[in-house]
């Protein structure tokens, strides 16, 4: 049996629409999925890793890969860069694993342009109302603050349709095997299975 390689998903949400729950939860069930680790200039905190919550890099190191176009997309956020390494991803894939970029809209359109063989997921909430109440969480917030947030989940959500797949988090336990089904149903389209059992098919055919 041949390994094939992995596959490239983006996975794209509003603040509020479950995503990284959804996520956990798919790796927990899939030891196959990982999720893609972006390198970083800020400094680490307590509790974080090297290599599991970010690769932690200088930032004339971070300069050097973008000099090199190593990074799929990279933004600098309150005076530190992030960003998405294409030889750390690529690392990943050849292992024959599946790796989910958690990015908004505009770090999926980048990723999209350099590497269009990825797969896209779009995780949208039941109802604005629903999305208000996970917005509000703990109800400490005020109404301004939770105004401006539903403004920017909305602004999010215009981008759906960038996507090729859509996911509805109305039961978290359905929106799961949705998810789940993407990934399988990936796994066995005839490039990916021509890969993997090419030594089947030949045999089979003989």
């Amino acid at each position: 049996m041949n390994q094939s390689s992995g596959t490239l998903y983006i996975v794209s949400a509003p603040s509020g629409a479950g995503k990284t729950s959804l996520v956990t939860a798919l790796i927990k069930a899939d030891p196959r999925v990982s999720v893609s680790v972006s390198h970083t200039t800020r400094a680490m905190r307590p509790g974080e890793e090297h290599g599991v919550n970010y690769h932690f890099v200088s930032h004339d190191d971070f300069k050097g890969l973008i000099a090199k176009g190593d990074f799929l997309e990279h933004a600098e956020v309150f005076g530190n860069f992030y960003g998405t390494s294409r030889s750390a991803l690529q690392e990943v894939l050849d292992r024959g694993n599946d790796l989910i970029l958690e990015i908004d809209w505009q770090g999926a359109q980048q990723v999209r342009k350099l590497m269009p063989e990825a797969r896209s997921v779009f995780i949208l909430p039941p109802s604005q109302e629903a999305l208000r109440e996970r917005l509000d969480g703990r109800g400490q917030d005020s109404e301004e603050i939770i105004a401006g947030r539903m403004k920017e989940a909305v602004s999010e959500m215009e981008h759906y349709d960038e996507y090729e797949y859509v996911i509805i988090n109305d039961d978290f336990d359905v929106a799961l095997e949705d998810l789940k089904a993407v990934f399988a149903a990936n796994r066995l389209l005839l490039n990916k299975q021509q890969q993997r059992y090419s030594g089947l098919l030949q045999e089979l055919l003989a």
